[in-house]
């Protein structure tokens, strides 16, 4: 994960910053030495809004009793104009309640921000994100689920925190494979105008079973006797055959031949046609513009295996090139004897690529987890050969964010019922199907907001909730483990569901539309949170911007989940206790309804983070 600064920035709408300063300074003052004062969330709000907890720490530390320790440390602190109590508790927490007005201006500056009181980036370097990562030829499958909206959603992050973001699709388009393919299609005199990814993907199966000679290399391997060999070699004569014709179909390829080129390209082309469908139903941003892929690099990997070579990082071993490491046994080959070039040939490329030329400080590659060991070599070499930095020479954080696979009730991969591996296409297929059933079921009731509704506006906020379903059970997760993939549990309007999410939205803007009252009416209206469930409402909002900078910190989407199911609860609360279109009193009515516009547009924006659409009816 990337470093934390030690002196980290923080949304200065948010109270615990301005806590955080003046609690700073106190202990400073009272230890003689600089210390986190671990400005917390109260955990219950009788105790208080926040608890600074540095005391039992730093006293332990300076040999000190706690909480004499913590007493000092209040009575040093200046909280005039912001806390309205303070005390010592328990071993030496300090309870912090804030005055009203604090929390109401405060409130009101992030609802002000076009930011939602996220502070501007100050580094000037550029977040690389390697999501998607398709091969050419072949259907997306789970996999590419996980690796596309991972990707995108920490993308979406670091561009709410305002930095410049590079989202790169390391596409699997030049080598062996995509040649034996393109050479069995020309084979069979196939129409390359009409063809389908099936088709391709039949192709690519075809050449690989075609060409092994699985049988032949291991009578050779063990040694067999000369009949049984000159069997099995008469046997393997046309795998050999189309082999040899892949192989030169792949130097007519690397030679620029207009034809072959043209023809390899239909083969991106085709591919592409779905992988962009499949992002715009999922509603992330990627298209051709972050399309570089192995044939991006062919031309810089003798580039490479030049450079290690020359500083002496890499070392030549029976012909082959490798890099040895001096904490590991296995040595990352860069090279084969025969010339050829490897993963870790282009990977490095990449490295140097997004480091130098894309200025990328942090870059972020979301691979599946069995490809931890991959990416710890790679990363490591690029740093011993002085890769791992950025333009200017600020070392940039490598890291590779693996993640778990996607399992069916089972427990097992993800299967369609007949037993085969699921496509992305099939999967996001269901997804929008089973949320367009249960969005028509409910608009069946004559007082559901979307009775009425054409059943095209029906279909198309099903599918967003298919999506959202999709996504948000797996982004809200510990995305290094595997997880179940259970549709009904995650189309579900109530419990941990992104539905239950945009549902919140949908009833909040409901709220909203039913008041009368126009945006700019409730935008001039004061804050008042002179009720408890107004009170938890507000401070939650309030802690957004540092989700948001704690997200960018810990790569950890699931803490947008978590603050997004705490916010529609809290409002839930909120509505329950405080009456807004029935309130008594006009003036009160409109400070909750602008509570209420400001709890929609920080959901929706939390939503965003996510990629899944917040909804005005459901």
């Amino acid at each position: 994960m990337a470093d934390a600064p030690s002196t980290p920035l923080r949304p200065a709408c948010d109270p615990a910053t301005e806590l955080d300063a003046r609690f700073r300074a106190a202990i400073h003052a009272v230890a003689g030495r600089d210390a986190d004062p671990a400005i917390r969330a109260s955990g219950n709000a009788k105790f208080g809004d926040y608890q600074m907890n540095a005391a039992m720490a730093l006293a332990k530390e300076l040999g000190k009793n706690p909480r004499e320790l913590a007493d000092a440390i209040l009575k040093a602190t200046d909280l005039a104009g912001i806390a309205s109590k303070c005390e010592v508790a328990g071993p030496g927490f300090i309870n912090i309640t804030l005055e009203r007005a604090v929390l109401e201006s405060s409130l009101a500056s992030l609802a002000a921000s076009s930011t939602f009181g996220v502070p501007p980036a100050t580094d000037p370097h550029a977040v690389v994100i390697d999501l998607c990562g398709v091969n050419v030829a072949k259907q997306m499958h789970v996999g590419h689920l996980r690796a596309t909206i991972i990707g995108d959603s920490l993308a979406r992050v670091f561009e709410r925190l305002g930095r410049k973001v590079w989202r790169e699709n390391h596409l699997g388009d030049w080598g062996l494979p995509i040649a034996m393919t393109l050479a069995k299609l020309i084979r069979e005199k196939r129409d390359f105008a009409r063809l389908t990814l099936d088709d391709l993907n039949a192709a690519y199966r075809g050449a690989q079973k075609e060409t092994a000679t699985d049988d032949l290399d291991a009578a050779r391997e063990f040694r067999c006797g000369p009949h049984r060999l000159a069997e099995l070699e008469l046997q393997y004569e046309p795998a050999r055959a189309a082999m040899e014709d892949a192989k030169k179909t792949l130097i007519r390829l690397q030679s620029g031949d207009a034809e072959i080129v043209r023809l390899w390209e239909r083969l991106i082309e085709v591919t592409m046609e779905q992988v962009y469908d499949a992002a715009r139903t999922l509603h992330c941003k990627l298209g051709a513009e972050n399309n570089r892929g192995e044939s991006f690099f062919r031309d810089r990997l003798a580039g490479v295996v030049d450079a290690f070579a020359k500083s002496g990082v890499a070392k030549s071993d029976r012909g082959a090139m490798v890099v040895p490491f001096a904490d590991r046994e296995r040595p990352l080959l860069i090279q084969k004897s025969d010339g050829g070039f490897l993963y870790a040939t282009t990977d490095l490329a990449a490295v140097r690529f997004r480091t130098f030329e894309l200025d990328g400080d942090l870059v972020v590659y979301v691979v599946d987890a069995r490809q931890r060991d991959h990416f710890k070599d790679v990363f490591d070499a690029a740093r011993l050969v002085g890769w791992s930095k950025t333009k200017d020479g600020t070392e940039a954080t490598l890291v590779h964010l693996g993640f778990g696979a996607v399992l069916g009730a089972d427990k097992k991969p993800l299967k369609t019922r007949s037993g085969e591996n699921f496509t992305l296409k099939d999967l996001l297929d269901e997804a929008c199907e089973r949320g367009a059933a249960e969005v028509m079921r409910r608009a069946a009731d004559p007082n559901a907001p979307t009775h009425g509704l054409a059943e095209s506006e029906l279909r198309a906020i099903g599918a967003a909730v298919g999506i959202a379903a999709v996504k948000y059970a797996d982004l809200s997760g510990d995305l290094t483990k595997d997880y179940v993939f259970d549709l009904d549990r995650m189309v579900a309007f109530e419990g941990d569901t992104g539905p239950y999410l945009q549902y919140a939205h949908a009833r909040i803007a409901s709220i909203l539309s039913k008041s009368g009252e126009t945006a700019e009416a409730i935008a001039r209206a004061p804050f008042a949170l002179a009720e408890p469930a107004e009170r938890a409402l507000a401070l939650h909002i309030l802690r957004y911007p540092q989700m948001v900078l704690d997200v960018g910190r810990s790569l950890e989407t699931n803490r947008v989940g978590l603050y997004l199911r705490t916010l529609a609860e809290l409002f839930n609360a909120f509505y329950q206790s405080c009456p807004v279109l029935k309130a008594d009193d006009a003036a009160v009515r409109l400070t909750r309804l602008r509570l209420c516009a400001v709890a929609r547009a920080v959901l929706a924006d939390g939503l965003s983070l996510y990629g899944i659409v917040a909804p005005e009816r459901m």
